[in-house]
């Protein structure tokens, strides 16, 4: 196996549709309060997607921004891994739709579904791929539209997610040791029932009736996910520690899937981690899903909690049920 680093992120980017919805704001619709979602979540605004806001669109803008900030044009893309649940169409890929916005001819470009974990195992794909010579500079993007899959009448889902998108550019890595150090991806399939879209798929296709009860929108049983959750993401945080030969002392800044701040917390301890190491940006965008870790690696960036030569974890979990972390020196 090719020594690592093999690659570092070059360039990131992020975006999010214009509409905010408060918790305010739901408090019209649903029966519940601001105090409730944030006390329960920690979440106290989201973003919506607006009918001509599509995921290609807002994407366009984060990866552009990737691209910009890694000093290189579309041109330069060798390849495109779009990590999403809600695309833009079941056929051809939102990838390809980027790739197109992109005015980007040639290279190669796919949809990866992974729910919340996807961007980073968007990462370990677009590592392995350079280590077999499929591409030097990788595009990787996690992006949702989230509020196209939630039922906006159940509390227990409503509240919870929102839209956005986040980018990075993969380059193979020089000898500074920038780069990714580690990785680990998980999943267990048998646990898929405790939170699932169960309709609309070729096993059950869009109908009337399939419309009408929902089954299109997304089902979670809350407790159960949260238990799974914890100990997916405690696992993952050792995995991945352990593979870059660190220990949680060298971790300078964890940045885990922003999906519960309760969920966030437990995490930390686990890792032994203060909260001060920990980024937080969940109460600005909700679940984003697979756009969750790239928007806040951007944040992170922006307040200046994530700087040159710092090691950072990333961790998530979610649907499948699927889990991974990523630690890389940035």
């Amino acid at each position: 196996m090719t020594k690592r680093p093999i690659a570092y992120l070059a360039g990131i980017g992020s975006a999010t549709p214009r509409r905010v919805v408060t918790n305010t704001d739901l408090e019209k619709t649903l029966d519940t309060s601001n105090e409730w979602i944030v006390e329960r979540t920690g979440i106290r605004q989201r973003h919506f997607a607006e009918h001509d806001e599509t995921l290609t669109s807002y994407s366009l803008v984060a990866a552009q921004q990737a691209i910009a900030q890694a000093g290189l044009s579309a041109g330069d893309i060798d390849g495109i891994i779009f990590a999403t649940v809600t695309p833009d169409h079941r056929l051809p890929s939102t990838a390809c739709g980027l790739q197109a916005a992109l005015g980007v001819a040639g290279g190669w470009a796919f949809d990866l579904v992974a729910a919340c974990p996807g961007f980073v195992y968007g990462m370990a794909v677009a590592e392995g791929m350079m280590e077999v010579g499929l591409g030097d500079t990788i595009l990787v993007v996690g992006a949702e539209k989230l509020s196209s899959i939630t039922d906006q009448t159940d509390r227990s889902t409503a509240i919870l997610f929102g839209d956005g998108a986040g980018a990075a550019v993969l380059r193979r890595a020089g000898t500074d040791g920038r780069g990714i150090l580690s990785t680990y991806l998980g999943a267990d399939g048998t646990l898929a029932p405790l939170l699932h879209i169960p309709g609309g798929g070729s096993a059950d296709p869009l109908s009337e009736e399939l419309i009408r009860d929902k089954r299109h929108l997304i089902k979670m049983a809350g407790r159960e996910v949260f238990k799974a959750a914890v100990l997916a993401m405690s696992r993952s945080t050792d995995e991945a520690i352990s593979r870059a030969g660190l220990t949680s002392s060298d971790i300078d800044l964890l940045i885990p899937h922003q999906a519960n701040l309760r969920i966030i917390e437990a995490t930390a301890k686990h890792a032994g981690l203060p909260m001060e190491k920990v980024f937080v940006n969940l109460e600005r965008y909700g679940n984003t899903s697979s756009a969750s870790i790239p928007l806040a690696l951007v944040d992170a960036v922006r307040e200046g909690r994530l700087k040159p030569g710092m090691v950072v974890m990333l961790v998530s979990f979610g649907a499948g049920f699927a889990w991974g972390s990523v630690v890389l020196k940035w």
